[in-house]
């Protein structure tokens, strides 16, 4: 696991999982790693219909605000997968 300096004050697992809870409704969201680089994984019935690379979309915008800036506590996302449920 790489280091990667941040300002980011708390639990960044957590904000992840509730930035993304609070913009795709119903979510079941598990992430891990650290040090700026995160696995996460994504169970929503608004997938349902979308392919693969807009149901990626609605994540990425979701935690945007995550990855902005040169010290944001979220440097890379390795791994996205998303389901429908």
């Amino acid at each position: 696991m790489s280091h990667h300096e941040t300002d980011f004050q708390g639990d960044i697992h957590d904000a992840i999982r509730t930035a993304i809870e609070a913009a795709i409704p119903d979510a079941t969201v598990m992430v891990g790693g650290g040090g700026g680089h995160f696995t996460i994984d994504v169970t929503a019935a608004v997938f349902a219909g979308k392919s693969m690379l807009q149901s990626q979309r609605l994540v990425y915008a979701a935690i945007a605000h995550l990855m902005k800036g040169d010290r944001a506590p979220v440097h890379a996302v390795d791994t996205l997968r998303t389901h429908a449920s």
